[in-house]
């Protein structure tokens, strides 16, 4: 499915883990990693003391080299690292299309251990900007497996979630995975102010229900018998709980048009709920 996997690495502990996730769906699937560390050039900082980028590009070869010895000694997976500069969503977005992977993994917090995702600066940069699947990883090294038995699909009929819920579906072939197709009723009297009557209720439920038909139909021709669950409320805080209650270790979303105007859904559902799963993110192309 995925046969050249492209990983945005700095040595941080969280692209460590998107490291390791990569390489053991490698070792467990086949396919070939290619680890990419981009170090930035900012003339103004370099003007000062330009000795400092000799020194970040043999800190970043150490970093590569020690991670190919890590990877083969450790799972035996061959990696190929490129050593890069320049502005790192740039850089990773650039070499996936040179390189024509059909994936990026990425951790989520840089090296300076925010305590938040970096949405608004590589993460979401790449998320927008990619032109193949990116699987933003959620977890400990200790716990990345390459392997998926739990799979969240959030489902709103359009285009993009069609496209997540096939993935999910080749997923589920792989591994024998679960699936669970998740929609969220929206609550428009919240943005328009208008009281839900009965008939109202019953007509918004009767729309969810169809919705979710369609999901389990796109899956039933992929070979995958999916399950539904319907809720009602805000998106992101409903997959949250939804993905917590089922203990689901995957939660594959659609890019839902994140590019030009459409960006702003980077600073509501989608990015609450990058930031706040406990499981990685599959947004899909």
């Amino acid at each position: 499915m995925y046969e050249k996997i492209l990983v945005g690495f700095d040595d941080s502990y969280s692209s460590k883990a998107a490291l390791s996730e990569a390489s053991n769906w490698v070792k467990k699937h086949s396919g070939r990693i290619i680890l990419v560390h981009a170090v930035y050039f900012d003339p103004e900082e370099f003007g000062i003391a330009p000795e400092q980028l000799e020194k970040r590009l043999k800190a970043g070869e150490k970093v590569c080299v020690q991670a190919k010895e890590m990877l083969t000694s450790e799972l035996g997976v061959e990696v190929q690292s490129l050593l890069c500069e320049g502005d790192p969503p740039t850089v990773i977005v650039d070499m996936a299309r040179e390189k024509k992977a059909d994936l990026i993994v990425l951790g989520t917090y840089g090296r300076k251990g925010l305590n938040r995702l970096l949405m608004g600066s590589v993460t979401s940069q790449v998320i927008i900007n990619s032109h193949v699947d990116v699987l933003v990883v959620k977890k400990e090294c200790s716990k990345c497996t390459g392997v998926y038995k739990s799979i969240l699909v959030p489902f709103d009929g359009s285009e993009f979630s069609k496209k997540a819920i096939v993935r999910a579906c080749e997923l589920s072939k792989i591994d024998n995975a679960g699936v669970t197709v998740l929609y969220v009723i929206p609550r428009y009297e919240e943005m328009i102010g208008f009281f839900k009557t009965n008939s109202i209720r019953k007509s918004l439920m009767r729309e969810a229900q169809r919705i979710v038909d369609e999901a389990k139909d796109i899956a039933s021709k992929q070979g995958v018998a999916a399950n539904t669950e319907i809720t009602e409320g805000p998106s992101g805080e409903e997959i949250l709980t939804t993905a917590s209650k089922l203990n689901n270790d995957l939660i594959v979303m659609g890019s839902h048009g994140w590019r030009g105007v459409s960006k702003a859904i980077m600073g509501s559902t989608a990015e609450r709920v990058i930031t706040n799963a406990s499981c990685p993110i599959l947004v899909v192309r």
